[in-house]
């Protein structure tokens, strides 16, 4: 399989509604009060920069796409024709499942908290990764959409004399998903950026992110940051 086709699937980690509801939360706005116009340029924005990075988009992102613009297209020309004070907003086509969906993330959030038989029956030896941050330090699970806005962030800092050409990877993912694991089992954890600092090409950045969301697909790491400082780690599990 040649490195310029390797695609990395993003509906085993998080789907179209994910994406809206991290959205929303960033711009501080309540769902049943989208900004409908911004939201749908975001939500564009992202799934064309997935693109870009070589990550395989489910259909459903495309159809979600397609339904904001559609809702903002009904803001922009109200139907004149219908009675104004029983005109429905035309947010709500998203609003209700998008409440609906809260509602059931968060039951399922809750029962995942709860102790499952034998799991929390005996005390287990205490992991590597307690003794790197001080017990008052907060750690909290990253999202995929946290963890995109972070590598935007290390792109921006390359020169732009740097264009992206995934023809021309001078290391494959598989290689570079070794170089990581060999790097976690030395030091346990490192930080999100640490991954980042010796890869100063475009390329390699992006080889370099591609291997990371693998590693976490499949379970070789867990990603987390720091609530007081927002510094994202990444585990070796």
């Amino acid at each position: 399989m040649q490195e310029n086709n390797y695609k990395v699937r993003l509906d085993v980690f998080e789907g179209p509604m994910d994406l809206l509801v991290y959205l929303i939360k960033k711009a501080e706005v309540d769902i049943y009060d989208i900004p409908i116009a911004l939201i749908t340029e975001q939500f564009i924005a992202y799934i064309e920069w997935m693109k870009s990075m070589n990550i395989d988009l489910a259909g459903d992102f495309l159809v979600m796409a397609a339904t904001l613009a559609q809702i903002k297209s009904k803001m922009l020309l109200p139907d004149h024709d219908s009675d104004e004070d029983e005109e429905e907003d035309p947010r709500m086509e998203i609003a209700r499942p998008l409440a609906e969906y809260l509602s059931i993330s968060s039951a399922a959030s809750r029962l995942s908290e709860r102790d499952m038989l034998g799991k929390d029956t005996f005390a287990g030896q205490p992991k590597r990764e307690d003794f790197l941050v001080d017990n008052d330090d907060r750690m909290i699970k990253v999202g995929l959409f946290e963890l995109i806005d972070a590598f935007q962030s290390i792109l921006e800092k390359v020169s732009g004399d740097h264009t992206i050409d995934l023809t021309a990877d001078r290391i494959s993912v598989k290689d570079r998903i070794s170089e990581i694991a060999d790097i976690l089992e030395e030091n346990g954890s490192v930080t999100f950026n640490e991954l980042f600092k010796d890869h100063i090409t475009k390329n390699d950045l992006i080889v370099t992110f591609l291997a990371i969301l693998e590693m976490a697909k499949i379970a070789l790491i867990r990603i987390a940051q720091h609530v007081q400082t927002g510094i994202i780690r990444v585990f070796y599990l």
